[in-house]
């Protein structure tokens, strides 16, 4: 067992949320560990969106214009009745006086993750350590202590304290025995990924699209080399039968006219779930991201509001560990994300989940006219901007106290 290393913060996990972390304390003179599991930042294909405040946010790290070049620039998405084939295309220009990015950037989220850690890896007073698992912890009113396994032995380390981004499954969440409530949705979620031009089959095609039909639902969205097709099932069958060709082939049978010909480079299938845990602060650790809060991906609220957290996390953490504010001062961040993540992130994420699997008949036909109204009402529309570019859930966390 090797010697015990002193640091002022260890950050477990190197997804986005945990490496906007790392970065944001590095640039202000914290010492920081950023330690995963992994053998590099994970490739993960679920989440692709940046919505104007990340993109605001992460000016401050030097991230924004390398993410624009990387990705495609979408300001505009379209909500889409398969039946019929009507079309209602939302604008986020109209909202260009609240944001500098009125417009989503879509790049799958690893890009972020590796751009940050490898700036880490030359930066003084940062540590990157990948295949370094953290396996236990136990904190004083002095600090935390933190075990990493590693494929030959394991490190110790002493930090002030711990930040939790370890994802969904969170091991310090877990040790935490914080309470982790909500619910799991009943469909699967199969998400494909393939360089078939859907925008040739699909005339007018947008970048972001949510396509609501009551009996097989699908968001399309375009990154810069593929399209990805999220499509919900009921259907319990083995994973193997969901991710097979059969499967895969009639998806693309119904969506283009035909399926066996189309190619596709990745078939996941995972659950989806609504959580939030009770407290986002416990003594020295805290959790954010999929550690603390998880909700289904329609709108692409899940990485865009754990980056939320690491800001506000940080923007407190540092003034503490710089001796500048109490302690107890941190105590504003659980309030303020844990609010918002209540009040605006699982709202409309289950709002926006309902309007996508209404079933048919009254309720499908309800769902239609609610976007309708939504298209053609100036303020009801703009509301819906701010809200699902979640402008209005950092003005909402701001006024917190």
């Amino acid at each position: 067992m090797s010697e015990r290393k002193r640091v002022q913060v260890v950050v477990a996990g190197a997804g986005p949320v945990g490496c906007v972390a790392a970065m944001l304390l590095s640039r202000q003179g914290i010492d920081v560990v950023l330690a995963d599991k992994g053998e590099d930042c994970a490739a993960d294909m679920r989440a692709s969106t940046f919505h104007p405040p990340t993109l605001e946010m992460l000016e401050a790290l030097d991230i924004t214009a390398p993410l624009m070049e990387r990705g495609l620039k979408a300001p505009i998405y379209h909500w889409r009745d398969r039946r019929s084939g009507e079309v209602l295309a939302f604008d986020m220009g109209e909202i260009a006086e609240a944001t500098r990015h009125p417009y989503r950037i879509q790049c799958e989220q690893y890009h972020l993750s590796r751009m940050l850690a490898e700036r880490l890896e030359s930066a003084t007073n940062a540590e990157v350590l990948f295949s370094h698992r953290l396996v236990h912890f136990e904190q004083d009113e002095d600090g935390v202590n933190v075990s990493l396994e590693t494929p030959m032995e394991i490190r110790q380390l002493r930090a002030d304290y711990l930040i939790a981004a370890d994802g969904a499954s969170s091991i310090v969440r877990k040790w935490l025995r914080a309470e982790f409530h909500g619910f799991t949705y009943p469909e699967k979620f199969l998400t494909l990924s393939t360089d078939e031009p859907l925008e040739q089959a699909i005339p007018g095609l947008a970048h972001v699209n949510y396509v609501a039909d009551p009996d097989e639902w699908l968001v399309l969205l375009k990154v810069p080399t593929l399209w990805r097709v999220l499509v919900p099932t009921l259907d319990q069958s083995d994973n193997r039968v969901l991710t097979s060709d059969a499967f895969k082939n009639g998806i693309f049978e119904r969506l283009l006219g035909h399926g066996e010909d189309v190619k596709t480079f990745h078939r996941t299938i995972y659950r989806v779930h609504q959580r939030v845990a009770k407290s986002f602060q416990h003594g020295r650790v805290f959790l954010a991201g999929d550690a603390a809060h998880l909700n289904n991906p329609l709108g692409g609220f899940g990485m865009n509001s754990g980056i939320h957290d690491a800001f506000n996390l940080c923007e407190k953490l540092v003034p503490v560990l710089k001796g500048g504010a109490p302690a107890d001062s941190l105590a504003r961040y659980d309030r303020q994300r844990r609010k918002v993540t209540h009040d605006f992130t699982q709202q409309q994420t289950i709002q926006n989940m309902e309007l996508m699997r209404a079933g048919q008949g009254e309720a499908y036909q309800i769902t239609r006219e609610q976007m309708r109204t939504l298209s053609v009402n100036d303020e009801a529309r703009q509301a819906y901007l701010l809200r699902q570019s979640m402008i209005t859930s950092i003005r909402d966390a701001a006024a917190i106290d």
